[in-house]
């Protein structure tokens, strides 16, 4: 229930809203008296008696002018609770979203993209229904089943007590439904989620299925999915069979100990032909609220499943510093030292009391074999994780004080895999510097050799690169990617393997304006190719997690070590 409690917690930005259903609700539960009202004085009063048989027809009248008020106001609360709907997921939405890009890259390492996205898009929309449709259905359902018990006792109080014994059975009734059916409905939630997060998969990664010929496989893995699922709706569908009718029938039970009872009532004289047909109709206006409190029950529990989703995501510990922390000076010399760090992915150690330094405008760079650490150690350095041990300072400055947004700001990152956006070259490259002129960008482009083929596209800088970058070639990739780190223009430069996905020549071209932008800046590189390294500062080498050598491309030579192996292996000239 904690969870649904949360979920109204939204009310309180939009009072105005929630008054107006409120005013709607008590406007439209007074207007529905007005039938049976008159229904009843027309029986009784009017037509027994000629000389009233005038006034017919202002009654007739008064019972249309009713329904035309209940409409109307329903109208407008329509209206007000579309609005409100629309708000209320904009703002869950806008929550959720702001909190996953607070989320340490840990929580992304063991959660499924599709079960994220579901999250986002489906749980929110069912959590909204319990606030929205909540305020909607229940508060003019319960107005209008207090404001008709409440005439059904002062029209006669003994057949009004008969024709109300179902309700406390009705209670107990969406209270067992209630209480079994939360597993049941997370269970579904879950089993939807799973399996667009195998969907998300399977698409994403489409042009492998083909090339391993692997579509009748996926197909079943698919369809076992999809069974579970249907398994799940067919559990809550068979409990739903049950619950509905039974509901029903006590309902209806209601009816027949009116007709009944009234009816005895009627034949002693104690009540009369108009009151007993208006009891009739004020019990259909009794009943039928209460049917929908009972659909509102199975959609409390359908949306209380998604909110406990959702709030799970909401209650998960934000990244350290994301939104807090000291800023950087404006300007920095790029000093910088890992101190006796040590790192684990969750149990498994990775790095081991690593000691590296960077002086300001120093290249440094890392080798080693795959699954030493390297990759680690840039994004130790980017506190896209913490360290374990140890620490990292900037100029004398430990980053763990740091604000992450103001670290990150004054670093370029080309990473191993080039990622790009579903977009526009423009919008890619702007991801780096929201404000870049078409020259700026241009100016990157050359640097990175990518304006040749850019300048070779249907539209230029406003031409979409597909999902993922899928028109591209991976070396067009990756030169987009390095302009976008260009453009940035930051002190620190981190190059994760920047030319591992373009050939030799392009390599060498990139290289060239790599090699000048590194001039006065900070950079830590990591090469597949030795050969582009042979000029660092300062190269350090490692394995299994530890520095097992640190010097110059010479020195770490006249060592005849690890990194002498390394070079023979990548057929690079020992001598220089």
């Amino acid at each position: 229930m904690k969870s649904i409690l949360r979920v109204f917690g939204y009310i309180k930005h939009y009072p105005f809203h929630a008054l107006a259903q409120l005013a709607c609700a008590i406007g439209m539960t007074l207007a529905t008296f007005v039938f049976p009202n008159a229904t009843r004085h027309v029986i009784d009063e009017i037509i027994p008696f000629p000389a009233r048989h005038g006034e017919f027809g202002f009654w007739v009248a008064m019972t249309f002018l009713g329904f035309v008020i209940k409409e109307g106001l329903n109208g407008l609360r329509i209206m007000v609770n579309n609005i409100f709907e629309q708000k209320v997921i904009y703002d869950i939405r806008s929550d959720l979203y702001d909190k996953i890009q607070r989320l340490p890259l840990r929580w992304f390492d063991t959660r499924r993209t599709g079960d994220v996205m579901t999250r986002v898009v489906e749980d929110v929309t069912n959590m909204e229904r319990v606030l929205i449709d909540g305020i909607e259905q229940g508060l003019v359902a319960v107005l209008q089943v207090l404001g008709v018990g409440a005439c059904l006792f002062l029209m006669n109080a003994k057949v009004a007590l008969w024709a109300t014994m179902p309700v406390p059975l009705l209670a107990v009734g969406a209270w067992i439904y209630s209480s079994k059916g939360r597993d049941r409905y997370r269970n579904q939630r879950e089993a939807a989620s799973d399996l667009n997060a195998l969907l998300h998969d399977n698409i994403s990664g489409i042009r492998q299925i083909k090339a391993y010929a692997a579509e009748s496989e996926e197909l079943i893995r698919f369809n076992r999915f999809s069974e579970v699922l249907r398994q799940t709706n067919l559990r809550m569908m068979k409990w739903w069979a049950l619950y509905s009718p039974s509901m029903s029938l006590l309902r209806m039970t209601g009816y027949v100990l009116v007709l009944a009872l009234g009816g005895m009532a009627v034949m002693d004289g104690s009540l009369t032909k108009g009151e007993f047909v208006g009891f009739l109709l004020f019990l259909s206006l009794f009943y039928e609220p209460i049917d929908r409190l009972n659909s509102l029950n199975q959609m409390i529990l359908s949306g209380r499943a998604a909110a406990d989703r959702v709030f799970e995501i909401m209650d998960s510990e934000d990244e350290i510093n994301a939104t807090s922390g000291k800023e950087l000076p404006a300007s920095i010399q790029g000093h910088v030292c890992f101190e006796n760090v040590s790192f684990s992915y969750q149990d498994q150690p990775t790095l081991h009391e690593v000691n590296i330094e960077a002086k300001p405008g120093q290249v440094v760079a890392l080798v080693g074999p795959t699954g030493a650490g390297k990759t680690t150690v840039l994004s130790l350095l980017a506190r896209f994780y913490e360290t374990t041990e140890g620490r990292i300072t900037m100029d004398g400055i430990d980053l763990a004080t740091l604000s992450k947004a103001s670290l990150r700001d004054r670093m370029g990152y080309v990473t191993q895999e080039a990622f790009l956006f579903n977009g526009t070259v423009r919008e890619n490259l702007q991801l780096a510097k929201r404000d870049a002129s078409d020259a700026e960008m241009w100016a990157a482009l050359d640097a990175s050799h990518a304006s040749n083929f850019v300048r070779e596209l249907p539209e230029l800088l406003d031409t979409n690169v597909g999902e993922r970058g899928v028109k591209l070639s991976g070396g067009e990739k990756q030169r987009l990617s390095i302009a976008r780190s260009l453009l940035k223009n930051a002190p620190i430069l981190l190059l994760d393997e920047a030319t591992a996905s373009v050939d030799s020549e392009t390599e060498r071209l990139i290289q060239q304006a790599l090699d000048h932008l590194m001039k006065n800046r900070t950079s830590f590189v990591i090469a597949h190719r030795l050969s582009t390294i042979q000029n660092a500062d300062k190269i350090y080498v490692l394995d299994a997690g530890r520095v097992v050598e640190e010097g110059t491309h010479q020195q770490l030579l006249d060592l005849n070590g690890k990194y002498a192996e390394l070079c023979r292996k990548s057929f690079l000239p020992e001598k220089v």
